[in-house]
């Protein structure tokens, strides 16, 4: 990442600076500790990449991941390129599933 890396999530809230970008990446893998993408096909014009295919994991709720927290949706992504390093990463997918499941897991058992 570049020092002034941005983030951008899928419902357009923005991050900006390397450490801080760092930080919410760690949060974010202490929730989905098993969170993966999968690009399936990739487009580039310039500096600007744009990747399509599917993100998922497992939401973590008490130290446990319970099967039916797993989660995988179609996402695309699209990286800004500067001097060989990532200066933007924005994400576009449906979170719906992801928030349905948080939802449902705030609930008492």
């Amino acid at each position: 990442m570049t020092d002034d890396h941005v983030f951008v999530d899928s419902l357009w809230n923005a991050i900006q600076g390397k450490e801080k970008v760092r930080a919410a990446w760690k949060s974010y893998f202490a929730f989905c500790p098993d969170y993966r993408i999968a690009g399936e096909e990739f487009l580039q014009s310039g500096d600007n990449v744009g990747a399509f295919g599917t993100a998922g994991g497992t939401i973590r709720v008490n130290s446990e991941m319970p099967p039916e927290n797993r989660w995988k949706i179609p996402a695309a992504w699209k990286a800004v390129i500067a001097r060989g390093l990532v200066r933007e990463w924005r994400v576009y997918a449906d979170n719906k599933p992801v928030y349905d499941i948080m939802a449902r897991s705030r609930k008492p058992r």
